[in-house]
């Protein structure tokens, strides 16, 4: 029975490490690899180290940017008077993607799961509070999944602003329950915003 290489098995066990990639796709990652030209794969290299070096979250939303504020935040177009809150970045741009949002983000970077240990302060739950505050926001959209730890982070989210007297709505219309923001085509999700229900 043959054997990779030790460079060839490490490579494939660095992409064995990712999301969704299994034993046999890490392999044939590999072999792409191996079979691409140096100027190639000296590009895709780059591209790792500039994502690396370059890319962090928007000291404001936690989206993603190479500067403090990301180019929606930085955007005079966009209402700042409404804010869609999700759980990570890529929700945001599936979101975005849909080119029928014109408001901001809030990025919470997980959702409430006791059983897992995530509590309220283990997300950015404070900042969006300080956030509702500070920009005067009028209305918060909460689209976080539609799972249990989603719709518990929906009900805090919706208990902690009450008292602050602005429009709380949840994006309900379409998005199947359990199921993430990452399998909604983009024709769903706009009529999951444009449905989207008082809370």
């Amino acid at each position: 029975m043959g054997a990779y290489t030790k460079s060839m098995q490490d490579l494939i066990d660095h992409f064995k490490k990712m999301p969704g990639i299994g034993s046999k796709t890490a392999e044939r990652m590999a072999f792409y690899v191996l079979k691409s030209s140096a100027k190639d794969m000296e590009n895709f290299s780059s591209a790792i180290r500039r994502v690396k070096e370059q890319v962090r979250f928007c000291g404001k939303c936690g989206n993603l940017s190479e500067t403090d504020l990301c180019s929606i935040c930085n955007d005079s177009r966009r209402d700042k008077g409404v804010v869609c809150v999700v759980e990570q970045p890529n929700d945001l741009i599936l979101i975005e993607k849909s080119g029928h949002y014109k408001g901001t983000y809030h990025v919470l970077f997980g959702a409430i799961a006791p059983l897992d240990g995530i509590g309220p302060d283990e997300i950015r739950l404070k900042e969006l509070i300080a956030r509702v505050k500070d920009d005067k926001v009028k209305e918060v959209i909460i689209a976080t999944n539609s799972n249990a730890e989603g719709e518990t982070t929906s009900l805090y989210i919706s208990k902690e602003l009450k008292s602050s007297k602005i429009k709380i709505t949840r994006i309900a219309y379409g998005i199947p329950v359990g199921g993430g923001l990452e399998y909604i085509d983009q024709a769903t999700l706009v009529r999951a915003l444009e449905g989207r229900r008082s809370l």
